[in-house]
């Protein structure tokens, strides 16, 4: 127990120190489920240890969400409140750093007219925009860690007691984050130099565009002139170094939204609006999603992609080698956090604008001239494997290896 209390205190020091770096007198908001109220409070002392003037907690509670999906009526779903929207918004443009505890339920909302989960999911990322642009830009610090819940624990371990299955999720979550190191801190300070360096070579190369081929899969991805890749670490405007994921393994860049060609087949379950979407493909012309199929969640997938024009492209293109840590303990998570960095993967939506040169002083038109796609949503899907291979095709048209079996085919990396 003793040791158990100790690496939580390395998880919490880790996420406070690397994953948002707070800053002497900077403010820190965290979002959480009220089930992680012990990690809290321990996220909250090392905060003030190390320099917080403020620690507010946004609480949510998914039994109290899918009361309101049951009851609530209609139009309750096309309203946000916009104090809160104006909050958060206020927040950023003060400096604050924020934390999110990601720990969604698996199957919360699979009896619940996913019409209803697509308008609040909409009226949610206008609602929210201003602050969203904080964060997509990095002006401000963010990242997201795991806590494992009850109900998350179940869904990934479903065949053990309940504790036990907690135990075991904590177990995952303090390998893959290099809690059990005995410097946290300065394992990913070291897996960020190593990320680093695949991100500077790719950004070396500028190639013009990626072909995938796995089993289902066969696809064109057109990269944009001066796109930028990254990975690991984040830098804010003013200067802050943090980690927007705890925990990482991935190096993503920008696609061209008009210049994706072929058929994508995910090879991980999609935990989205609390249901799960699964053994599905989206069929690509000119960028665009033109057709789809899905043995799970084809409704959700189908209000998905409804959600506006841009949620039919892509804004994101992600790599992950198949031998990750998270990819070798063989487990599939239901959440997006731990499964995207098992396997290389796609976006949905709203694109970076820190991946491409100048992409923050763009507004939407101009990202958009340069191939950046607009939407109120960005959601990552998985579809990468054992089998995946990778070429990279240059500016005159060379192809390169850059995947083959999975793993990275650039010697040195």
């Amino acid at each position: 127990m003793n040791d158990f209390k100790e690496n939580v205190e390395k998880y919490a020091d880790l996420a406070i120190r690397t994953g948002v770096n707070l800053q002497l007198g900077q403010t820190l908001v965290i979002v959480a489920p009220i089930e992680a109220v012990t990690l809290v409070r321990v996220l909250t002392e090392k905060a003030y240890d190390a320099g917080a003037k403020h620690v507010l907690v946004e609480w949510s509670d998914d039994d109290l969400s899918l009361i309101r999906y049951r009851k609530a009526p209609d139009e309750a779903f096309t309203e946000y409140p916009s104090w809160k929207a104006k909050g958060f918004e206020e927040l950023a443009a003060g400096g604050a750093a924020f934390l999110t505890i990601y720990a969604p339920t698996p199957g919360l909302l699979k009896d619940i007219n996913p019409e209803r989960i697509a308008t609040e999911a909409k009226t949610n990322a206008i609602a929210m925009k201003n602050y969203r642009n904080y964060t997509k830009s990095d002006e401000v610090s963010w990242s997201i860690i795991a806590y494992p819940t009850e109900a998350w624990a179940q869904k990934v371990f479903p065949d053990q007691p309940i504790q036990q299955a907690i135990d075991q999720l904590w177990d995952v979550i303090f390998k893959v984050t290099r809690v059990y190191e005995d410097d946290p801190n300065q394992a990913w300070s070291e897996h960020n130099a190593k990320l680093a360096k695949i991100v500077a070579y790719l950004n070396n190369k500028q190639y013009q565009e990626l072909s995938y081929e796995m089993n289902e899969t066969k696809l064109s991805v057109a990269l944009p002139k001066n796109h930028v890749w990254k990975g690991g670490a984040s830098v804010t405007k003013q200067g802050t170094v943090f980690n927007p994921n705890l925990p990482t393994e991935e190096v993503y860049t920008m696609p061209h939204k008009d210049g994706i060609h072929g058929v994508v087949h995910s090879t991980k379950p999609l935990n989205y609006g609390g249901n799960v979407i699964d053994q599905f493909s989206l069929f690509f012309e000119q960028g665009r999603v033109v057709d789809f199929s899905a043995e799970t969640g084809y409704e959700t997938l189908q209000h998905l992609l409804k959600m506006d024009e841009g949620a039919r492209h892509l804004g994101e293109v992600a790599l992950v080698p198949y031998r990750s840590p998270i990819s070798l303990s063989n487990l599939i998570f239901y959440n997006t956090l731990f499964d995207e960095n098992a396997s290389c993967h796609f976006a949905l939506g709203q694109c970076y604008p820190t991946n491409i040169t100048g992409g923050t002083a763009m507004n939407d038109e101009e990202l958009a001239q340069h191939g950046g796609n607009k939407s109120h949503i960005h959601v990552d899907f998985m579809m990468g494997g054992a089998e995946m291979s990778i070429d990279a095709i240059t500016e005159d048209g060379k192809r390169e290896p850059l995947f083959r079996n999975g793993e990275w085919a650039i010697e040195g990396l």
